[in-house]
């Protein structure tokens, strides 16, 4: 058997937490202040705005609907504090199956008199047009409604569009937030054609630098805490422009591909202690493909492992509800912190789910999808990335084997 020697390699699975930064600004070099008016500083403006509109290229939307931000939390609160500015008492409502930023924001909101409500999600962990309906009809004065597209924990594809059309049938407008941060750059999205009014993106989940991302407004909102006039009056700050060119960078190429951007990747050498030049992307579509064979080829081994339960159990090899990038996956009497060390040791990086909440022991999402707390507790999540190979599966399954031998 060939084994993965975690002292001479490390093999990386846990791309939902944060994707190996092999994107580099190619904007090194500006160093001003896009807020300032010496040379610099416009040169500095200058490598911005071609940011925005290059990001907008790829999304498919207006330059002045996409204000950068610091990452995925923070345009998810931008959104969803809006709500505290907007008068009236109009519900808040989000799903059960929220990243941390939404369903902890949530609590603030009531903690400071908004009026809130949850979206149930299924077995599966997405929000369905019944169980939105059925939350419409129980906050009939609903102003905001927040559902990922993709769920952090379970790789659940939510059909945003079916929703959005549900919710543009209610008696009042309804300002539709979308998490797409599992998204972008990993499955088709159409910001237009799933008609919502805001969505995150967040650079460190495509390969690009941490601490920069994109909120998308169809139409500007009120903030409730604002502060030097950048970016519109959106987000206040210094804005970082080797960040957002960088992002900009791995929309380009994990949405359209690109060969005339090598000079832009650097040989990658990262905690996966590869050594080899790291593969160009070739567009969304055909790295979901490859991505789908090789978790195909993941799951169907595990299928055959008694000790193996899928979260949720429903889930097949073949199974468009879900990401291709992301598994939830359990093993009969291992607590999935035991089983993370385990495959540590071994040289694997897995996680027990998202990289925010590590901190609790608690699964939210996995409890309101009827998940027992049993297996709620041996759940370990698996995910990959445009690099990872089908040798780097077949390794991992060598060390799952292993890990089971001994535990």
């Amino acid at each position: 058997m060939t084994k993965n020697n975690s002292k001479e390699r490390r093999i990386y699975f846990d791309w939902a937490a944060c994707a190996p930064e092999t994107i580099r600004s190619r904007f090194s070099f500006i160093d001003g202040n896009p807020s300032s008016q010496h040379a610099e500083g416009r040169a500095a403006k200058l490598a911005l705005e071609s940011a925005r509109e290059r990001a907008a290229s790829v999304l498919n939307v207006p330059p002045e609907s996409l204000y950068f931000t610091s990452g995925g939390t923070e345009s998810n609160s931008i959104a969803l504090f809006s709500n505290l500015t907007r008068p009236g008492k109009g519900q808040v409502i989000s799903s059960m199956g929220e990243h941390a930023s939404i369903r902890e924001g949530m609590e603030t909101l009531v903690k400071m008199g908004k009026s809130a409500g949850k979206i149930k999600i299924d077995s599966t962990g997405r929000v369905t047009r019944d169980t939105l309906k059925k939350a419409l009809s129980q906050y009939d004065d609903t102003r905001f409604a927040a559902v990922m597209s993709v769920n952090n924990e379970t790789g659940a594809v939510t059909d945003i569009a079916s929703l959005t059309e549900v919710m543009r049938n209610c008696k009042a407008p309804v300002h539709i937030h979308c998490d797409i941060v599992q998204a972008a750059g990993k499955i088709p999205v159409d910001l237009k054609k799933w008609d919502i009014d805001s969505a995150s993106i967040s650079a460190h989940k495509i390969s690009g630098p941490r601490g920069i991302g994109l909120l998308y407004l169809r139409k500007p909102v009120e903030v409730f805490y604002s502060g030097g006039g950048q970016e519109r009056g959106i987000r206040g700050g210094t804005e970082n422009t080797r960040g957002a060119a960088a992002l900009a960078d791995c929309l380009e190429l994990a949405v359209k591909g690109s060969g005339d951007q090598r000079s832009a990747i650097e040989d990658r050498v990262s905690a996966c202690g590869r050594q080899e030049p790291y593969r160009m992307f070739s567009g969304v579509e055909d790295e979901y493909i490859r991505a789908k064979a090789r978790w195909k080829k993941l799951i169907t081994s595990l299928l055959s492992i008694k000790r193996c339960t899928l979260i949720p159990k429903e889930r097949t090899a073949d199974d468009d509800r879900f990401s291709p990038y992301i598994l939830q996956v359990a093993f009969n009497d291992i607590p999935g912190e035991v089983m993370a060390r385990a495959l540590d040791d071994l040289g694997f990086a897995v996680s027990t789910g998202s990289a925010c909440s590590s901190s609790s022991p608690e699964r939210p999402v996995l409890e309101a999808m009827g998940i027992d707390e049993k297996l709620r507790i041996e759940g370990i999540r698996i995910s990959q990335g445009q690099s990872t190979t089908g040798e780097e599966i077949d390794l991992l399954l060598e060390g799952i084997s292993e890990v089971l031998r001994f535990l």
